[in-house]
């Protein structure tokens, strides 16, 4: 318990619904008819945001009525996303309390709440019934999670039988360490990173099939990239995920960018199946 109070200590950022709300107020958009893509900028709050999201979405099949889950649902950008699109319904949990209160917020304010539903939570303990979803994903949630084979044991206890698994991670590359602060850590601690030969492993062994992996390292090294040279000109929008990430954003993007180019995280993007 003490552990998962340091991970959800680290992504506590204070009043989120507050920051997001006074920065669409400075930029002087109104609040009444917001959409998700509106939001989208930063509350999908992942590596690559927004455009990873769609990228995951696009592997998907979702029927309308299917019910998805969203483990580490963060603000909630992904579940209202998919909710929309899909014409499915949507329940997200996180560990940190910040993040669901904002998410129960934006959702409001979005008029979504009969699609998408958040609550708090350990995604190594769901709090859910043997076969419930149809599908589910995690966004770049395993960084943080001390016991990945109970987590994917968890998430195929939850899941009907064929149902999709998506996650999407910075999986350990070959020469070792990360370089910090990054997005998921400012020191190493609440770090728990596994190669992606690992994570198709300890999947197998929960229970999942057709483990499809991608390698996606050229998409996010380009994203940071592109991210580093727009704070360099001081031309970052007014909103985005850098707002959540705290005063060494620009440390955490430019050691993300590292780590990649050095071997030390390898990104992937990860699809399978609850066997039958």
């Amino acid at each position: 318990m003490e552990q998962q109070s340091a991970i959800a200590g680290h992504w506590a950022k204070g009043d989120v619904y507050a920051q997001v709300i006074a920065t669409l107020e400075k930029m002087g958009k109104p609040l009444r008819g917001l959409t998700v893509e509106d939001l989208a900028p930063v509350d999908h709050f992942h590596a690559r945001g927004f455009p990873a999201t769609v990228d995951l979405a696009d592997r998907l099949t979702i029927d309308a009525g299917d019910q998805v889950l969203d483990i580490g649902c963060g603000i909630g950008g992904p579940a209202r996303y998919i909710a929309t699109r899909f014409g499915c319904h949507v329940t997200g949990i996180d560990l940190t309390p910040t993040f669901v209160a904002a998410g129960r917020k934006l959702t409001a304010l979005l008029e979504l709440e009969d699609r998408v539903a958040m609550e708090e939570g350990d995604a190594q303990h769901l709090p859910y019934a043997d076969g419930r979803f149809d599908g589910a994903l995690a966004q770049h949630v395993t960084m943080n999670i001390p016991d990945r084979s109970r987590f994917f044991a968890e998430a195929a206890r939850v899941l009907k039988p064929g149902a999709f698994f998506a996650l999407t991670e910075h999986g350990l590359g070959p020469a070792g360490t990360p370089h910090y602060p990054l997005p998921w850590s400012e020191d190493g601690s609440g770090a728990y990173l596994v190669t992606p030969a690992e994570t198709r492993s300890l999947l197998q062994q929960a229970g999942f099939e057709d483990v499809e992996v991608e390698d996606t390292g050229d998409k996010y090294l380009a994203a940071y990239k592109k991210v580093m040279a727009l704070a360099e000109q001081d031309l970052l929008p007014p909103l985005g995920v850098h707002i959540l990430l705290g005063a060494n954003a620009r440390d955490k993007t430019r050691n993300a960018a590292r780590n990649i180019e050095e071997g030390r995280t390898h990104p992937i993007q990860v699809i399978c199946r609850k066997r039958a």
